[in-house]
């Protein structure tokens, strides 16, 4: 079950409450649902996790942990999901995103050379900012709801084929 697969992952949230970089968060760090597994934190700490990941941003993770927190959804999950953005994974992802964005504000998409630099990365992100941010919370926000009905689902039928194995196995239980 993913349940038990989760929960044998997941750090003491002991330890996160007494960690000193979230302590301006107060009680809210108190609320059961950072760190129970159930389909609705599990479902939203999948969405909050994958919007920063979409996000452009220095500090993700903290981003998806304020958020978590906010909204009430699995801490741990959320602040994992963001590791979705990875040196591989981010030319593809922000491409991706900055050309749906200049789509959306219909101008023409630039063309560049990645190179990793302070000086190409401030100079790039001056003209390619508004588009790429653009892109990045709309693509964001859709894959972090299909992701959150996604998820919810699959919670859903995995709980309704549980139920409906112990109802076949208890029903063949009392056949002769």
């Amino acid at each position: 079950m993913p349940r038990k697969l989760i929960k044998r992952y997941m750090p003491d949230h002991k330890k996160i409450r007494e960690h000193k970089c979230l302590q301006f968060l107060g009680e809210h760090l108190h609320n059961p649902n950072l760190w129970h597994l159930n389909r609705r934190s599990v479902a939203g700490a999948f969405a909050v996790g994958i919007f920063c990941a979409f996000i452009p941003l220095p500090f993700q993770m903290i981003f998806a942990a304020v958020l978590a927190v906010l909204m009430g959804t699995n801490l741990p999950i959320s602040v994992t999901l963001v590791w979705i953005t990875n040196p591989i994974t981010i030319p593809p992802m922000f491409y991706t995103t900055y050309k749906v964005g200049a789509w959306l504000l219909n101008i023409e998409p630039e063309h560049f050379d990645i190179e990793l630099s302070v000086e190409w990365f401030m100079h790039e992100m001056s003209v390619i900012w508004e588009p790429l941010l653009l892109g990045s919370l709309l693509v964001g926000t859709i894959c972090s709801l299909l992701v959150y009905f996604i998820v919810r689902g699959l919670w859903r039928l995995h709980i309704v084929r549980h139920y409906q194995r112990k109802r076949a196995k208890r029903h063949s239980k009392h056949l002769p």
